[in-house]
């Protein structure tokens, strides 16, 4: 008998994402499994939420394995990539998604501390797993960054959380030039505030941002959801994102950011 599996888009394929136990990066890893993908499951901290993505990832039929390093010192980089490739063999689907936020916050207000932090996570963790990515994903791969909607517009509060997240931006643009005739795609998602994800993860349902993203949503007046994400995740990873590369698709319900 034909397993359905073999009918799924990515079956056969292995996917590797960072910061992947919670959150974005979670949903994204449960959407490829479902899709047939064999997935490595990459934390910085946090080893049991780890684990139980791994065991969702199980219970869906694919194969799964929780790999712990920092984004932010490309050693640690190095030994993800390693590890993911003795694993599994090939890696034909990277997404650098690990990442930290601080939020109404002036400029004026922000330490050297919190800038080093966020530079070492956003900026140059992200540069770093593009070009570990470029280096060793197979020929017609899929690379995937995860942005930020602050990188679109700006706005008062996230004057260090969107120049950190700017450089990737960049970044994505050249990879995907340069890596364009092995038939390589590199991509970012866009998405703005997520439900469910990052300092939004646990919002309250009386909270005033609530009501705020209402008014300025023009699909449906909601949060983004991390299923949200994970659907254009899916898009740039299937078969119909063959011919689409060094591009940025904004999730935001139909806002401008």
């Amino acid at each position: 008998m034909t397993d359905l599996r073999d009918k799924t888009p990515l079956h056969g394929k292995t996917a590797l994402i960072t910061g992947s136990a919670r959150g974005i990066g979670r949903a994204i890893a449960l959407r490829y499994a479902a899709l047939g993908a064999q997935v490595v499951v990459n934390y910085a901290h946090g080893k049991d939420a780890a684990v139980r993505t791994v065991e969702e990832i199980r219970a869906l039929g694919a194969e799964a394995l929780a790999i712990q390093a920092d984004v932010a010192d490309p050693a640690a980089l190095d030994n993800l990539f390693q590890q993911s490739l003795e694993a599994f063999g090939k890696l034909d689907i990277v997404v650098a998604n690990a990442g930290v936020e601080i939020v109404d916050q002036p400029i004026s207000e922000v330490t050297e501390e919190q800038f080093d932090r966020l530079f070492a996570i956003n900026a140059k963790g992200t540069f770093f797993t593009l070009q570990k990515a470029a280096r060793h994903i197979a020929d017609h791969g899929r690379i995937l960054a995860i942005g930020s909607s602050t990188t679109c517009r700006s706005f008062p509060g996230v004057g260090l959380y969107g120049a950190s997240k700017t450089a990737a931006r960049y970044a994505v643009e050249v990879l995907a030039q340069e890596v364009g005739d092995r038939g390589i795609t590199v991509n970012s998602i866009i998405p703005t505030a997520i439900e469910g994800a990052g300092v939004f993860t646990d919002l309250a349902a009386d909270h005033p941002m609530r009501s705020l993203v209402a008014a300025v949503r023009p699909l449906e007046g909601r949060f983004g959801t991390v299923d949200d994400v994970a659907d254009a995740a899916e898009y740039f990873a299937g078969p119909l994102a063959h011919w689409i590369s060094g591009q940025h698709l904004l999730v935001s319900g139909g806002a401008q950011q």
